[in-house]
């Protein structure tokens, strides 16, 4: 499903860039969908999560929803400023992830990944956080203008120059995390911005699961991008691209898929 959040709803401060939203969730070719997606904003500042859960059925979907909401209820509270607060709460959260999988024996050895984004409207300064494989970019005209770094294997094979980038989503191993939420503290790898990004007018940035850009290349986001008059028919054009791609690989169990879109102005 998509779901549009129109800009007149976040009522932005006089001067603040409008911002529209819209999100999509989809379980892909499996029986249940273990990612979980979240917004929330005031007149002043704007939260957005998307998490990818692993565990099994009634672990990893549990993670993923834990992450969101806590991450979502800690900014309404005290909204981020910087890096260093970023990162707090990504391992307060991991904390939580922790915490929680005493609950249940089926939550034991739930974990998720997470992607975070945090808007000052006021200032128009965006801020941003992750675990995993779940990633962010940054579209400035009609281009990826940043992208966050995935804590996987073939991350880190790219990085040392053993693999090419384009090879990654291909990859045997593209699948294997080197963190995520749920991880003892001292095996956790986080990123955050390292400061507060100004946004311009036309800025996009989308996060989402590895479901959805495996299947989707940074070309094809941009050419869709480019096409696109408004975040819901992005996607919706997005979604279709995994479906017809994930076909044309002859994976019909393919992974959930999902993602949150913010236009800027």
């Amino acid at each position: 499903m998509t779901q549009a959040f129109p800009a007149e709803d976040l009522a932005p401060p006089h001067g603040a860039p409008a911002i529209e939203l819209a999100i999509l969730s989809r379980p892909g070719g499996r029986n249940y969908n273990e990612d979980a997606c979240g917004h929330w904003h005031s007149d002043r500042h704007l939260c957005c999560v998307v998490a990818d859960g692993a565990g099994g059925h009634g672990g990893g979907d549990v993670a993923a929803r834990i992450a969101v909401r806590h991450v979502i209820e800690q900014f309404a509270a005290a909204p981020v400023m910087d890096s260093a607060e970023v990162e707090h709460l990504l391992l307060d959260t991991n904390a939580t992830v922790i915490r929680h999988r005493a609950d249940a024996p089926a939550q034991a050895q739930m974990h998720s990944t997470v992607v975070s984004l945090f808007i000052d409207l006021e200032r128009a300064e965006a801020l941003w956080g992750h675990a995993g494989d779940s990633r962010l970019y940054l579209f400035r005209e009609g281009r990826v203008f940043q992208r966050t770094s995935d804590h996987s294997v073939v991350q880190s094979m790219v990085d040392a120059g053993v693999l090419q980038p384009e090879q990654a989503r291909t990859h045997a191993r593209r699948s294997e995390l080197l963190s995520a939420l749920g991880s003892a503290p001292e095996h956790l790898h986080l990123s955050a911005a390292p400061a507060p990004c100004p946004l311009l007018p036309g800025d996009v940035f989308l996060m989402c699961t590895d479901g959805l850009w495996e299947y989707v290349d940074d070309a094809e986001l941009c050419r869709t991008l480019q096409a696109a008059e408004h975040p819901q028919a992005w996607l919706a054009e997005l979604e279709q691209s995994v479906l017809r791609n994930a076909a044309a690989m002859n994976k019909p169990g393919h992974d959930n898929f999902s993602g949150i879109s913010v236009w800027i102005g």
